[in-house]
């Protein structure tokens, strides 16, 4: 009888102890999951006011830096815009790229808080669509 119990108490403390291993294990798994995973965030389409020109793209955040990859289309004979607005170092940037057609291109800005952005056609300020937060 002494022998049965010590058995089951030499099992029941493996048992606990290949839990408390497996556990540390586990959460080590679901960290290293979760830093590995990208936090790639979709965004767009966001067209003109006049729905003639859109962009869309994903941002992601890699060290300090934010980056954007975008994509811009139009069918039009005159040019679309996309701007962004973000805020970083205590101030707020802004800067547009125009493009004929169909355009992408990626760009990156480290310390970045807050990041925007919307689409115009036919000129840098003309037929502008509403603002939209990305980052």
């Amino acid at each position: 009888m002494r022998k049965m119990f010590a058995a089951a108490a030499l099992a029941g403390s493996l048992a606990v102890t290949g839990l408390t291993l497996a556990a540390p294990a586990a959460q080590a798994a679901t960290r290293t999951t979760a830093s590995t995973a990208s936090s790639v965030k979709s965004w767009g389409k966001y067209y003109s006011s006049n729905h003639k020109a859109y962009t869309y793209g994903k941002t992601w955040k890699s060290g300090s830096r934010v980056y954007t990859h975008w994509y811009g289309k139009e069918s039009t004979p005159k040019k679309g815009y996309v701007w962004f607005k973000y805020y970083s170092g205590g101030n707020w940037h802004s800067f547009y790229r125009g493009w004929n057609g169909s355009y992408q291109e990626t760009w990156s800005q480290p310390g970045i808080k807050k990041l925007y952005t919307y689409t115009c056609w036919g000129g840098p300020t003309k037929y502008c669509g509403p603002a939209h937060r990305i980052y």
